[in-house]
Formats: C-alpha cells, structure tokens, sequence
C-alpha cells in the first residue's frame, strides 16, 4: 500500500507532495493520502482534473480527510 501522510500541511503542500509521490508509481497504482487541511478536498479534484489521475475515494473523519487516487497517465 502506498501511504501518504500530509497531517498538518497546509494548501499546496498536500497536492504538492502527492504529485511527487505518484511520479514513483505505475499507472493503475494506487495512492492513499491522508489530510487534515479542509481545502484539500476542493484541491484533490481539481489536482485530478488536471493530471487526468482518478479520484477513487474520499472519506472524512473526524478531522482527517482519505483520499485514494488511481494513477492514469
């Protein structure tokens, strides 16, 4: 499973570090990113829209926001 955490990482820090983490993997890979700042949702879309990258999953927790993002291109 490919975990990244971004708790407490403020916009653009979160995409940011998710871009260069999906660099590393292969397409129909998958990474998990974990966020707590409340933009990150308006952000991961737009991130998606933009990489052609699918936005599988979001779940909200208490504060924390999961996010599963299937790799395309």
């Amino acid at each position: 499973m490919n975990l990244l955490d971004t708790s407490g990482l403020k916009c653009p820090l979160p995409v940011l570090k998710a871009k260069k983490a999906l660099k590393l993997l292969s397409v129909g890979e998958k990474l998990t990113i974990i966020a707590t700042d409340p933009g990150a949702v308006k952000d991961f879309h737009h991130f998606c829209e933009v990489t052609g990258d699918s936005l599988e999953k979001i779940k909200n927790n208490d504060g924390t926001t999961t996010f599963i993002i299937s790799k395309c291109s």
